[in-house]
C-alpha cells in the first residue's frame, strides 16, 4: 500500500509520499480543470499511489474531500477515484481512512456543486428513486420544471394519447404521463422565496445511498455576505408500502435570525416537457377533477384525457402546528412559518401516496386509509429493509476496481427502481427502455426487455414472470397487428405502451436539419423474437411448466405462426425469404430508393430458425395435452407444424466466401464510406443516419451500421448454438469467422446506440480479445454516468445497457453461462479485477460464485453438476467447492 498525501497551497497542489518524494501541480483561475485533473491522476499513478489523504481541511461541510482550486470548489474524490480507482479521504467529516473511502465510493453516487441544463437533467435521472410502481426523478425539492431542473414523477404503465397537427398530419403520441409534482417544498426567508437554481449556492452536495435507497440534497445558501442558510433534504421511496414516498427538509440559519416559511405544493399544472424535441406536441395529459386542502393534508384527484385512468395523490405534512392552504389553477399550496435564531433548526416532513385505477379500485378510500399510517420513518425503514434483501440476492462484488464496482451497483440499483419484486407482481406493466426516469421514447417498451428480463429471472423469477405477463395480456393486440398487415399469428409492436398496439411514429425529427423525416422503425419485427427469447430464457432457467401451460407456449406458437406467414418460398433458390423487415441496426430502412424494409436480415432469420428448433424440442418434451391446448389457443395447426419443419432448415442467409456474415441480402453491394473522414468533419458520428440525411444522402446506400446486427444472435445464444443454426441452414463458417467479422463490422459501426458496445464487448470476449472487450465494456458501463451520447441521459437512463453490463460481468468475465444444457463456467476476469462474487438462481438452485484469477468457488443449496473450463465438476449441497483454473 502506498499512501500519498495532498496539501493545497496558494497556487499549488503538493503531493507527498510516506517514504519521501514529492511533486507539485500548479493551478490558477485560468487553468483548465480537466487538465489539472489529468495531471493529478498522472502524477498519482507514477507515484504508485493506492490511497490519497487530503491534509488541508475541506471547504465543504458536507464532504471531507472538497478543495478550492483557483476560486472553484472541486470534489477531489470524484476527480481522482473515478479515473484511477485510488480512494480519497480527508481528516474530518466521518470518512478518514482508505477502506471507508472505498466503501463510500462503491455504494454512493455523489455530485458536488450546482449544475444546469442537460447535465443537471442527466444527474437527476441517475439520482432517480423508485420501486417499480413509480419513479421520482432526483430533482431538488424546491424546483419547478425548467431548462435546468425536471422533477418528473411517473407511474408504471400509466399512459395517455394526444393528437398534434405536425406538417399537415395528425400525429398521435402515447406518453408515459408526468404526474403532479407532490414533492415540492420551498423555503422563504422573511418573505423571500429561495430557488436553488438562482440563489447564490456556496456549498451543494447530492448523495444517492444505493445501499439504503435514500437521496440527500444539501445546500448552503448565501443570502448576503454574512447571512447563510443550510437546507438539507432527503427523499425515500417506500419499497414495501409501494404506493408511498416521503421527503424531509431541515432548515438552519447559520448566522442570522429571521422568519422562515416553508411552502408545500401539490402541483397539478405540470405537463410532459422533459424532452425538448417533444415540446412541439400537445403535452397536457390529464384533467384535475378535485382538490382539497385541510390542515396538514391535501388531496388531488385527476383523470387522463383519453386513456381515462383515474388517480389520486394525497399528501400529509408534519413539523408545524398550523398549515394554511389554498387551491387555485390546479395547484394546492400549504404554508407554515416559524421564527428561527442562528443555529436553530426546523424539520418538516411530507408523505405522498399515489393510487391509480390501473391497480386499485376505491382510490380515495385507499389513499385516506394509507396516509395516516405512513411516515418518513416508515418509508426510510421499509426502503432500507427491502434494499438490504435486494442487495443480498443481486449484488455483484468486484474487488480491485472501485469505479466498476460503483457503476455495476448503480446499474443494479436502477434495475430495481424500474421494476421491483414487491410492486410489479401486482401491476400490468413492463420495463420501458428509459426506465421510470424520464420521457424519452415516451416511456415505451421496446426490445430492450431482452437485456433486462434475464437478469430479473436470475434473481427474482416472479418479477420476471410479471413482466412477461405484460406481453401475454397484449397477445390479442399482437394478433390484431399481424392481421392488419396481412399476416397470421402474433406480431408484437416495435413500441408498446398501454394497449399493446404499435406506437412507433411515421415521422421523426432530425435535430441536425430540424426537419421531419419518415420513420420506418416499426419494421423491426424482431421485437417478437425478443419476446420469444425471454419466454424461452425464463422457462429454461426456472422450469416453470405452469407458466408455459398458462402463457408461455401460446406466446411462442403465436409468434412462430407469424414468422411462418412472413416466410415466402423462393422457387429460384429453393429457400424461404423473409422480406419487409429492419434489423437492430436501424440505419437501413430498405434498399436504396425504397423504404419497404430489407430481405433476409441475418439476425432475424437466425432467431426464427432457432425459435422453430426450440419448438421442436418443446413439442417432444412437454406434456401432450399442454401442447395441444396451447396450440389450440394459438390456432397453430398440424399444417403449421409441417410448414415449420420445412422452413426451419431452409431460410436464406448471405455469407461471403471468406466467412463474412452479411447484415441482409444485398448488403455487400452497398457503397463503402470513409467514417474517418466524417469523424474529422463532424466529430461525433454516432448518428450517421442523421448526418447523411442532412447531406441529402441516404444511409440505405452505404455499408454503415448503428449497432450490432449481423452478429447480434451471438449475444442471445451460445456461439456453438449460432454456428449450429448456420450449419443446419447449409452455411458453414470458417474457424476464424469471429475475428474476421469483428474487424469487418466494427469498421462499419458508429455505436449510435448504447447497446452497441455491450454486444461487441461480448463478441470480443468470445474471440479472446480481452483488451477490446474491456474497452467496449468500460465505455458501456459508464455510458449514462458520463452521458456519452451528449445529453440523452437527461431524458432517462438507458435501462437496456445497464442490464447488459451485468450480463457481461457474469456471463463473460465470470464466465457463468446458463444457456446450454448444463451450466458452464469459463472465467476471463479483467486484468485489474482481483475477485468477483455474486449469487443467482439456476433451475431452482441458489448458487454462490467467487471467481479469482486462480480459482472458482461454487456453493449451491442442492447437489449440482457444472462444467468448469469444459470439465464436469460435482458440487455437493451446501459445501463450498473450489476448482483451480488452468492457465
Amino acid at each position: 500500500m502506498t499512501k500519498i498525501t495532498l496539501t493545497v497551497q496558494p497556487d499549488t497542489l503538493l503531493l507527498q509520499g510516506a517514504q519521501g518524494g514529492e511533486k507539485s501541480i500548479p493551478f490558477s483561475n485560468d487553468r483548465d480543470m480537466t487538465a489539472i485533473g489529468q495531471q493529478l491522476n498522472r502524477e498519482l499513478t507514477q507515484m504508485g499511489a493506492t490511497e490519497l489523504q487530503l491534509l488541508t481541511p475541506s471547504v465543504s461541510q458536507f464532504s471531507a474531500t472538497v478543495i478550492n482550486l483557483g476560486g472553484r470548489r472541486v470534489d477531489l474524490a470524484t476527480l481522482v477515484t473515478d479515473r484511477t480507482n485510488i480512494p480519497v479521504y480527508g481528516k474530518e467529516n466521518g470518512v478518514t481512512n482508505a477502506a471507508e473511502a472505498e466503501e463510500l465510493a462503491s455504494r454512493h453516487l455523489t455530485y458536488y456543486g450546482i449544475y444546469s441544463g442537460k447535465k443537471n437533467y442527466g444527474q437527476e435521472a441517475l439520482l432517480t428513486l423508485g420501486n417499480g410502481f413509480f419513479g421520482l426523478r432526483g430533482a431538488y425539492l424546491s424546483v419547478d420544471a425548467s431548462d435546468d431542473n425536471y422533477p418528473g414523477f411517473y407511474a408504471a404503465g400509466l399512459f395517455n394519447q394526444l393528437t398534434t397537427k405536425v406538417a399537415g398530419h395528425d400525429v398521435v403520441n402515447e406518453d408515459l404521463v408526468n404526474l403532479p409534482n407532490a414533492q415540492f417544498l420551498q423555503v422563504s426567508v422573511d418573505g423571500t422565496p429561495i430557488d436553488p437554481q438562482n440563489a447564490k449556492i456556496v456549498d451543494a452536495y447530492r448523495d444517492l445511498d444505493m445501499q439504503k435507497g435514500r437521496l440527500t440534497l444539501a445546500t448552503v445558501i448565501a443570502l448576503a455576505p454574512d447571512k447563510h442558510l443550510v437546507v438539507r433534504a432527503e427523499k425515500v421511496v417506500d419499497m414495501k408500502e409501494w404506493h408511498h414516498y416521503a421527503v424531509r427538509m431541515t432548515v438552519t440559519p447559520l448566522d442570522f435570525s429571521g422568519t422562515i416559511t416553508i411552502t408545500s405544493k401539490l402541483d397539478g399544472s405540470v405537463v410532459n416537457s422533459n424532452v425538448e424535441r417533444y415540446r412541439a406536441f400537445n403535452s397536457r395529459h390529464f384533467d384535475v377533477q378535485k382538490m382539497a386542502a385541510q390542515g396538514a393534508t391535501a388531496t388531488m384527484r385527476a383523470e387522463t384525457k383519453t386513456s381515462h385512468v383515474a388517480f389520486v395523490i394525497a399528501t400529509k405534512l408534519a413539523g408545524a402546528d398550523e398549515w394554511t392552504g389554498t387551491t387555485n389553477d390546479d395547484v394546492i399550496r400549504q404554508k407554515a412559518s416559524r421564527d428561527l435564531t442562528s443555529g436553530q433548526s426546523w424539520t418538516v416532513t411530507k408523505d405522498v401516496v399515489l393510487f391509480t385505477s390501473l391497480e386499485s379500485a376505491d382510490l380515495d378510500a385507499q389513499a385516506q386509509a394509507l396516509l395516516p399510517v405512513v411516515s418518513y420513518d416508515t418509508a426510510r425503514d421499509n426502503a432500507a429493509a427491502e434494499w438490504r434483501k435486494i442487495w443480498q440476492t443481486s449484488d455483484i462484488e468486484i474487488v480491485g476496481d472501485v469505479t466498476s464496482q460503483k457503476l455495476a451497483r448503480l446499474n443494479i440499483f436502477h434495475a430495481y427502481v424500474s421494476a421491483s419484486p414487491i410492486a410489479n407482481p401486482h401491476l400490468d406493466a413492463s420495463v420501458g427502455a428509459r426506465g421510470l426516469h424520464g420521457e424519452a421514447y415516451r416511456g415505451h417498451v421496446f426490445w430492450d426487455e431482452l437485456f433486462n428480463i434475464p437478469f430479473y429471472t436470475q434473481h427474482y423469477p416472479k418479477l420476471a414472470k410479471a413482466l412477461l405477463k405484460y406481453r401475454y395480456r397484449r397477445l390479442p393486440a399482437a394478433r390484431a397487428y399481424a392481421q392488419s398487415e396481412h399476416h397470421q399469428g402474433a406480431m408484437y409492436p416495435w413500441q408498446s405502451a398501454m394497449y399493446g398496439d404499435e406506437q412507433s411514429q411515421f415521422v421523426h425529427l432530425n435535430p441536425i436539419t430540424n426537419q421531419w423525416d419518415p420513420d420506418n422503425s416499426r419494421r423491426q419485427r424482431h421485437v417478437s423474437l425478443a419476446v420469444a427469447y425471454n419466454v424461452w430464457y425464463y422457462y429454461h432457467n426456472t422450469q416453470d411448466v405452469v407458466f408455459m401451460k398458462d402463457y408461455g407456449l401460446e406466446m411462442l406458437l403465436s409468434i412462430a405462426k407469424f414468422w411462418l406467414s412472413m416466410a415466402q418460398y423462393n422457387e429460384q433458390t429453393g429457400r424461404y425469404d423473409i422480406s419487409g423487415v429492419m434489423g437492430p441496426d436501424e440505419f437501413h430502412e430498405g434498399y436504396p430508393g425504397e423504404d419497404k424494409g430489407v430481405t433476409n436480415n441475418t439476425y432475424t432469420n437466425i432467431m426464427v430458425a432457432w425459435l422453430f428448433a426450440q419448438l421442436q424440442k418443446f413439442q417432444a418434451a412437454l406434456p401432450e395435452d399442454l401442447w395441444a391446448n396451447s396450440a389450440a389457443k394459438a390456432d397453430f395447426s398440424d399444417t403449421d407444424w409441417t410448414q415449420l419443419n420445412q422452413v426451419e432448415t431452409k431460410l436464406a442467409l448471405e455469407v461471403s466466401p471468406d466467412g463474412i456474415i452479411s447484415q441482409y441480402q444485398g448488403y455487400f453491394k452497398l457503397a463503402t464510406i470513409d467514417l474517418d473522414a466524417y469523424r474529422a468533419k463532424y466529430g461525433n458520428i454516432s448518428r450517421m443516419d442523421r448526418i447523411l440525411k442532412a447531406e441529402g444522402k441516404s444511409p440505405d446506400a452505404y455499408q454503415v451500421a448503428k449497432q450490432a446486427d449481423a452478429l447480434m444472435a451471438f449475444w442471445n445464444l451460445t456461439p456453438a448454438t449460432v454456428v449450429s443454426v448456420f450449419s443446419d441452414l447449409g452455411y458453414d463458417l470458417p474457424k476464424d469467422f469471429m475475428t474476421k467479422n469483428l474487424k469487418f463490422w466494427l469498421a462499419r459501426t458508429t455505436h449510435g446506440s448504447t447497446l452497441s458496445r455491450v454486444v461487441y464487448s461480448e463478441l470480443a470476449a468470445q474471440d479472446q480479445n480481452a483488451d477490446l472487450s474491456w474497452q467496449l465494456f468500460s465505455e458501456a458501463l459508464s455510458s449514462d454516468y458520463y452521458d456519452i451520447q451528449g445529453g440523452t441521459t437527461a431524458e432517462g437512463i438507458h435501462l437496456g445497457v445497464m442490464g447488459a453490463t451485468e450480463t457481461i460481468i457474469q456471463r463473460d468475465y465470470a464466465g457463468v453461462d446458463d444457456r446450454g444444457d448444463a451450466l458452464t463456467i469459463t472465467p476471463h476476469l479483467p486484468a485489474n479485477w482481483q475477485s468477483l462474487h455474486f449469487k443467482r438462481l439456476y433451475k431452482g438452485a441458489q448458487l454462490d460464485f467467487v471467481i479469482t484469477p486462480a480459482a472458482v468457488t461454487i456453493t449451491a443449496d442442492r447437489d449440482l453438476t457444472v462444467r468448469v473450463q469444459g470439465k464436469p465438476v460435482r458440487v455437493p449441497a451446501s459445501e463450498a467447492t473450489t476448482v483451480k483454473l488452468a492457465d
